[in-house]
């Protein structure tokens, strides 16, 4: 090829490669076996130009490659980089992978209960690590010159988002920021943010998949494209994307009413032949199993997969499954490997814990090249399905989305069950962003030709709208951002209050707010000029019909305000009627899905004692726990009594009675029938209505009728215009008060956060007091409730493992609620301590709705939930994995995150606490001793 060029043009060739191979990226580039793509290239030389970057790419594609620059950058400019993840699993294998590459002395991991080589020049860690080290001011900060933040994206998650945008704002203006991202849409207005906020930044953004993805969809026996194959671009070239019509077919079939007998086709019976036809076509639809389904992409070649199933008993289940069916996807030198293998990583386990940890069967399933994957299991388990997978001695993994949230572990193919998951409220389809992330795992570079995304057919799907999340391959990143408790504090602490403000202000959940209301103020530019049009539309010639209109509106406001006061006075007669109510009264549920004959076992009074799992009181009037006549045992609401409600009739409640028990409830439930079954309630009379007496509505009618509108012929004709004047200047007025409520909305927060901490001396102005510096070291999402816990002295003269107990309060969440039956909690001073912590939480709480702190919008405290208290305390107790697990009907994965969660604040209190004249400091540590051993001291992952 060079023999064709010119002399000069060989000499401008060897210029351009002899200044390539002075760069940093030439060494860089030779380091991997494979060329970089040119979004790699371009992120890489943009760094070495001194710039930040934003990379946005899809799963798969080699973002991490950018990440690994800006690490081989600091090791030869003598600097320090960070490596943040939002998981610690990722972290693990992050430190793992840069640990072969330069060696462990460079590398060091930092996730909150790992620490090795912390003071290396690459330092893998957690987001929250990083945060937490800006505000302490650590050492370890000073030559810092690169952070790599990996899925950057997870800004965006509710819970965790706001330490992202912490972690980029505080960053000293020296160090460079590397961001990772998901494809997302609105990569450009977040690099516009970074611009902002760190300075030159470019935006480097990938469409391209490296490995291209082919959607299917199967059903029955068939494997069916999603898209027309003459059409389809493998998700990487331009073109339209038709649906199959042999799928459009399919679903039309489907839709179609079975035969009837009396259905006519054009005068005439439909045909013997035609019915045969419909029904063989009829038996090509259906569902197929999970073994079906993997003994298919087998027979294909279409193996490893993931099959993607939104439940952790489902997943477990289609092992099952599978395993029942003969299924075996490893010949006896892959079983003889995955074998030596999984002895080999969990040699560390005590042989009595693996029979509790069902470890036999979970090994008999690896053997078989079958595995779970999920949180409810033990970490280590996990890791080990992941390196088997890795390593295709696993073929097929049954997993819960969580697997898509960064973990390295591509497959050839990705099953997706159903559309339709919990999203800890209600079934939701599933966003394009979620099919996005979830169908990227399909395809490994370097080792596929191309990937393959199959979604199962399932009745009544709508393959044009499964078309639809294929084909949107983008999702916007929003801001979760939120001031807390404990970001207040240390922000005051390092920059005083007004400093401290504008810094909130620079934020991305800001700056989109300050973005957004520029279409707002254009909308309300359009409703005033159509304010002016409806105006001259109400013009009477009589008098002023807006005057008219206006008494209109009173008068029927009055009429509203009337029957809202009846409601109110309503609700305040039943509440006082449920307040009446005692164990073993029989009633009869007024409406609601429960309506009907019911058993009351608990009045569920707010009286300072348990009335379900998440606490000690309730805030909004009596909720009675009732047995139904439908055997039925159920925390009632207000809303469920509109009218007062008396007893019928009295009945002894068994002491042997299990609400849990479902023989139990149908025995009471019969009794129930037999007892009050026959009683007819009385029915409630309704009173003659307010507004028939009331002086200001016979004024305002009086006022009505003698106005001069009242006579005009086109009165209506004027109302209506009148109508739609007051209702566009009604939402004319609200679009303003939006703009006004956009413009600083973080800081007014902030304002608020303040505000309340001066009332609880935590500030005086600019001065963070002794009180704040404590609550400086509390992170997590009850900082406040542990700060004033340890103020008080709740958690003074209790033991470690009551201590442990205490604490879990402060991280445990139920996943689902379970009204029934209160949690079980460690009798004596644990007890005392953990009802105190509920009566502090419930001051905070009258105090937060005092300074409009407002929990919906993720401000302020939670209910502590008590639901952990008994295994934390049991386990500190030093009873055994067997006995714990039993009694907290917990899965082994579940109960280690949440211990360790536990560990980790234990230690943020351990540093808190007074050192003089309190036990609690030294009984944290005794508690983290107690609680890290056994399954949750040899989990490498929390």
């Amino acid at each position: 090829m060079t023999e064709d060029l010119s002399p000069a043009e060989r000499y401008a060739a060897a210029r351009i490669r002899a200044v390539e191979e002075a760069t940093a990226l030439a060494p860089f580039r030779a380091m991997y076996e494979f060329e970089l793509d040119p979004f790699q290239i371009e992120a890489c030389r943009s760094l070495e130009a001194g710039k930040g970057v934003l990379v946005a790419a899809p799963t798969g594609s080699g973002k991490t490659i950018v990440g690994e620059f800006a690490v081989h950058l600091a090791l030869q400019q003598g600097r320090k980089c960070f490596y943040t993840t939002p998981i610690k699993a990722l972290s693990n294998q992050k430190y793992t992978d840069l640990a072969k590459r330069y060696g462990p002395e460079k590398v060091g991991l930092l996730t909150g209960d790992n620490s090795v080589n912390s003071e290396a020049p690459v330092v893998v860690m957690t987001t929250e690590v990083l945060r937490n080290m800006l505000y302490a001011g650590s050492q370890s900060l000073l030559g810092l010159g690169y952070v790599v933040m990996d899925e950057v994206h997870y800004l965006s998650d509710r819970f965790r988002g706001a330490v992202w945008e912490e972690v980029i704002i505080h960053l000293p203006e020296s160090v460079t920021l590397v961001s990772l991202s998901a494809t997302v849409s609105n990569a450009e207005e977040f690099g516009d943010w970074l611009d902002t906020v760190r300075g030159d930044t470019d935006v480097i953004v990938s469409e391209e998949r490296p490995v291209p993805l082919w959607q299917h969809v199967m059903a029955g026996r068939r494997m069916y494209d999603l898209f027309e194959e003459e059409t389809d671009h493998g998700g990487r070239g331009p073109g339209r994307r038709e649906v199959n019509p042999e799928l459009a077919r399919l679903a039309r079939m489907e839709n179609q009413r079975t035969y009837n007998p009396k259905d006519r086709r054009r005068g005439k019976m439909v045909r013997e032949a035609d019915r045969e036809r419909e029904r063989r076509q009829r038996t090509r639809i259906w569902t197929p199993g999970r073994p079906e389904v993997i003994e298919r992409l087998d027979a294909e070649g279409l193996l490893p997969a993931i099959t993607f199933i939104f439940s952790r008993a489902a997943c477990e289940a289609a092992v099952q499954q599978c395993m029942y069916a003969g299924l075996r996807l490893n010949n006896d030198e892959a079983r003889a490997r995955v074998r030596e293998i999984v002895e080999d990583r969990t040699s560390a386990i005590p042989s009595e814990d693996l029979h509790v940890l069902g470890y036999y069967e979970w090994l008999e399933g690896l053997e078989r090249g079958i595995a779970a994957h999920h949180a409810g299991m033990l970490p280590t388990f996990k890791e080990v399905v992941e390196e088997l997978f890795v390593r295709g001695l696993v073929k097929a993994v049954f997993a819960t989305e969580t697997l898509a949230l960064g973990i390295n572990m591509p497959a050839r193919s990705v099953v997706l069950e159903k559309l339709v998951k919990w999203n800890g409220e209600q079934h939701a389809d599933i966003t394009p962003g979620e099919y996005t992330q979830l169908t990227g795992r399909a395809g490994r570079r370097g080792i596929d030709v191309e990937g393959h995304a199959v979604v199962l057919w399932q009745r009544g799907m709508d393959p044009v709208g499964l078309a639809g999340l294929a084909g949107t391959r983008t999702y916007p990143l929003r801001s979760s951002f939120k001031p807390s408790y404990n970001m207040a504090v240390n922000l005051v602490q390092q920059f005083g209050r007004h400093r401290s403000r504008e810094l909130l202000e620079t934020s991305f959940a800001q700056f989109q707010a300050d973005k957004s209301v520029v279409g707002i103020s254009r909308q309300v530019q359009k409703n005033e000029e159509g304010l002016e049009g409806y105006r001259e539309g109400m013009t009477c010639h009589l008098g002023d019909f807006e005057e008219y209109a206006r008494l209109r509106r009173d008068l029927k406001d009055r009429e509203t305000e009337l029957a809202k006061q009846g409601a109110v006075q309503r609700r305040a007669a039943a509440a006082t009627s449920l307040e009446k109510l005692k164990p073993g009264d029989v009633i009869h549920v007024p409406s609601g899905k429960f309506a009907g004959l019911a058993l009351v076992l608990d009045p569920g009074i707010p009286a300072g004692r348990s009335n379900g799992h998440r606490g000690f009181e309730h805030h909004d009037g009596p909720r009675p726990l009732v047995l139904t006549a439908e055997r039925q045992v159920k925390r009632l609401a207000s809303m469920d009594f509109p009218v007062p409600v008396e007893p019928l009739e009295r009945m002894r409640i068994p002491k042997s009675f299990n609400p849990r028990s479902p023989q139990s409830r149908r025995d009471l439930a019969s009794a129930l029938r037999t007892k009050a079954g026959h009683i007819e309630p009385e029915r409630h009379r309704r009173h003659r209505a307010a507004a028939a007496d009331d002086r200001e509505i016979a004024r305002l009618r009086t006022e009505l009728r003698a106005h001069p509108c009242h006579g005009c012929d086109e009165r209506e004709d004027h109302a209506r215009w009148a109508e739609r004047y007051h209702r566009l200047q009604r939402d004319t007025r609200q679009l303003e008060r939006r703009i006004e409520g956009r413009t600083n909305t973080i800081a007014r927060t902030f304002d608020r956060i303040v505000a309340l901490l001066t009332e609880l001396d935590y500030l005086r102005a600019d001065e963070v007091t002794e009180h704040g510096k404590r609550l400086a070291r509390l992170y997590g999402e009850l900082d406040l409730l542990a700060s004033e816990c340890l103020r008080d002295g709740v958690w003074e003269g209790l033991s470690p493992a009551e201590l442990a107990a205490c604490v879990s309060a402060l991280v445990y969440e139920a996943r689902q609620s379970d009204d029934a039956v209160a949690p079980k909690v460690p009798a004596g001073k644990a007890k005392a301590a953990l009802g105190e912590m509920v009566h502090i939480w419930g001051r905070l709480d009258a105090l937060e709705e005092e300074f409009k702190i407002n929990q919906a919008e993720g401000v302020g405290q939670r209910e502590p939930d008590l639901g952990f208290a008994w295994a934390a305390h049991q386990w500190a107790s030093d009873r055994t994995l067997d006995e714990v697990l039993r009694e907290a009907e917990m899965p082994a994965g579940d109960f280690v995150r949440w211990t360790k969660q536990v560990i980790d604040v234990l230690g943020q209190i351990a540093a808190a606490a007074p050192r003089e004249g309190s036990t609690v400091a030294k009984n944290a540590r005794r508690a983290v001793d107690a609680l890290l051993r056994g399954v949750v001291a040899y989990s490498s992952v929390g």
